[in-house]
């Protein structure tokens, strides 16, 4: 069985403590960090398979730390679980937008933590095993985390591109907006769904002229569609 290696960022050191005991018990190989600079030249150094992320550090914020995870190659597949002790939703809803896998807010159940991060590396292997999705001339490699259109590397972030594999994992089959919430954010937001649509706009604008592969089903949600002719009306949904 594969020991996968969970990078834990908190600065408060009987948290993080606890936290390494538990996931070395669970069978987790683990790193740590109290700040957010030591924890991007650990992510570079070491690839972990997972990032327990603080929000609140000294120093570089844990947001700030994910943008800079999202902005290089090599460490923007790896997912990340967010930690904090805000009470202001749209801190998380935030921390989603920029590719977070989940979030956990302090005070957690320790045990709560040990099973999201199983879910979240079950989603992110389940993916791995599949190498290529397509629609038309739009292509993910999984494995690479990239996107082409023709060829044509696409930069995408995280958040677009889970959006993007899993309309194309369910190429030509409606997706609603509580379904990509749940499967591509991890946790469903009641009247957040409005999130999708902007990610669907972000993502329409980056395909350029492929942008009419990802259709809107007025009143119910998206869908991909290797077709060259799509709807117009269902093309300018919700761009």
């Amino acid at each position: 069985m594969t020991q996968h290696t969970v990078l834990i960022v908190e600065d408060e050191k009987d948290i993080r403590e606890l936290l390494a005991y538990t996931l070395r018990q669970e069978g987790f190989a683990v790193l740590e960090s109290g700040n957010g600079t030591q924890a991007l030249e650990l992510a570079r150094k070491k690839l972990p398979d997972i990032i327990l992320l603080d929000l609140m550090l000294p120093g570089m914020d844990g947001l700030s730390v994910s943008k800079a995870l999202q902005r290089e190659a090599k460490t923007a597949a790896i997912p990340v679980l967010m930690l904090t002790a805000r009470g202001e939703e749209i801190d998380r809803i935030v921390g989603l937008e920029l590719g977070a896998a989940d979030y956990v807010v302090k005070p957690f159940s320790v045990r709560e933590v040990v099973l999201r991060i199983r879910a979240i590396l079950r989603r992110h292997v389940a993916a791995l095993d599949e190498p290529l999705l397509c629609c038309g001339v739009i292509v993910l490699h999984l494995q690479a985390h990239t996107a082409t259109v023709r060829g044509q590397k696409v930069d995408l972030t995280l958040t677009e591109f889970r959006l993007l594999a899993d309309l194309l994992r369910n190429k030509g089959r409606v997706r609603t907006r509580e379904q990509l919430l749940d499967t591509v954010w991890g946790y469903s937001f009641d009247g957040y769904a409005r999130t999708v649509d902007t990610h669907i706009r972000r993502l329409r604008a980056k395909l350029a002229d492929e942008a009419e592969r990802i259709e809107t089903v007025r009143g119910v949600g998206y869908r991909a569609n290797d077709a060259q002719d799509a709807e117009p009306e269902r093309q300018t949904q919700g761009r």
